[in-house]
């Protein structure tokens, strides 16, 4: 039974700027991260400090409906769009 050879991993270059490393990855150009990085020796990590990117919406809501959000957000004692992103995600995760 013959040993399965293990391919050499290629340096990673060091790049002049993140637009530079960023363009060098994206382009196609036959760049394959397992040719620079053994993916079998990767760890799960946490990164809790990390805020998830937001994007400011406009959304059209009838008086009632905003009223009565802010009256359940101030009972909960939490901001009325908090409160609104909370109940949108567990609609969300219930489909």
């Amino acid at each position: 039974m013959t040993k399965p050879v293990k391919p050499t991993l290629r340096p990673v270059p060091i790049f002049p700027s993140e637009a530079d490393e960023r363009a060098y990855w994206e382009t196609g150009a036959g760049r394959d991260s397992t040719e620079y990085l053994d993916w079998s020796k990767a760890r799960k990590t946490a990164l809790p400090n990390l805020k998830p990117t937001t994007k400011t919406i406009s959304l059209r809501l009838p008086q009632h409906l905003l009223d009565s959000l802010k009256v359940a957000a101030n009972s909960r004692d939490v901001p009325y769009q908090s409160l609104i992103k909370v109940w949108l995600q567990e609609k969300l995760n219930s489909h």
